[in-house]
């Protein structure tokens, strides 16, 4: 009997929210050790079971929240003349749903991966990005692909959609805490929000997008120097940016507002917004943990500890 098994991770945009999706640029960073992986086994039993913690049975009766994986895995197995198959998949994932860590970009990086191995094809890695984008599209409606392509990278990447998607080498003297606000994101809805709000004030808005890719020129820039002091002020630069836009809730903006009353050199939303996480800039491991053990007490559910000195190393709370 065949089997295949896939890997992916999390992944954390350092800035560039809702601004990469018109074309400006945004920076990611992986989170290696936030896995997810997907096993598929053979079977004689003439169905497609989907194991996961979002459903368990056959895959043609999985809700429509998962129309993404679905269509995704109903296309590769049509151009791979498979659709006959018989399998269990199994997906299993350490990265929290609906937080703006790219869970559905990590969970379609794993899944392709797993399916190219079982029914063992090639898999390019311009073909893997073009496949994650059939499920990205259906599960984000318009999505930059910054998602897949960190989620499916071992190194932080700079992006400018359609355009370039480079490594992007950090080594800052410095740590990235990263906070789960314990509210779902809400990444469509907040997505729509901006695409109404460019029809109905694009002036305005255009302006805040504009900004936020400026910033992120900024950012490369001083991560280029290792001026962490400066990181942070373009950080917050970027929430103001992001709050203005509409991306932003009073939750995020309470606990962004504490972390830096605690210290943290910056502080901004990651990912889609309302709801999610956020991330701060600190000084190193021991701030991080200082800051970390205050955040669980104002709410924060999960914390992540990034050195950006060296980007392979986590830490977990």
């Amino acid at each position: 009997m065949r089997s295949g098994s896939g890997e992916s991770h999390a992944k954390i945009i350092l800035i560039g929210e809702h601004s990469v999706v018109y074309g400006r640029p945004a920076i990611a960073l992986p989170l290696s050790k936030v896995k997810t992986n997907v096993h598929i086994e053979e079977t004689d039993s003439g169905t497609q079971i989907l194991h996961s913690r979002y459903f368990d049975g056959e895959l043609r009766r999985a809700p429509a929240s998962l129309d993404g994986i679905k269509q995704l895995i109903k296309h590769i197995l049509e151009e791979l003349s498979a659709t006959e198959d018989s399998f269990i998949m199994t997906i299993n994932s350490a990265l929290p749903a609906e937080r703006g860590m790219g869970s559905s970009g990590a969970t379609a990086i794993a899944v392709i991966r797993a399916l190219y191995s079982y029914l063992n094809k090639h898999l390019t890695h311009a073909k893997l990005l073009q496949l994650a984008d059939i499920s990205e599209s259906i599960t984000h409606g318009n999505p930059s692909g910054l998602d897949a392509s960190t989620s499916a990278s071992s190194q932080p990447v700079w992006m400018v959609k359609h355009h370039e998607l480079l490594p992007l080498p950090i080594n800052l003297n410095a740590c990235l805490l990263i906070c789960d606000s314990g509210i779902k994101g809400r990444t469509g809805e907040a997505v729509a929000s901006v695409k109404k709000r460019l029809e109905l004030e694009p002036h305005e808005t255009q302006t805040l997008l504009e900004t936020l890719g400026k910033l992120a020129f900024m950012a490369r820039k001083q991560i280029a120097n290792d001026d962490a002091t400066g990181l942070g002020q373009t950080f917050n630069a970027a929430q103001a940016q992001l709050a203005a836009l509409g991306v932003s809730n009073k939750q995020l903006d309470e606990l962004i507002k504490t972390s830096l009353d605690l210290g943290a050199l910056g502080s901004k939303l990651t990912g889609g917004g309302r709801g999610g996480c956020f991330i701060s800039l600190v000084r190193d491991q021991e701030e991080a943990q200082r800051i970390a053990a205050q955040l669980h007490t104002h709410g924060v559910t999960k914390t992540w500890i990034q050195p950006l000195g060296n980007a392979s190393e986590e830490e977990n709370n």
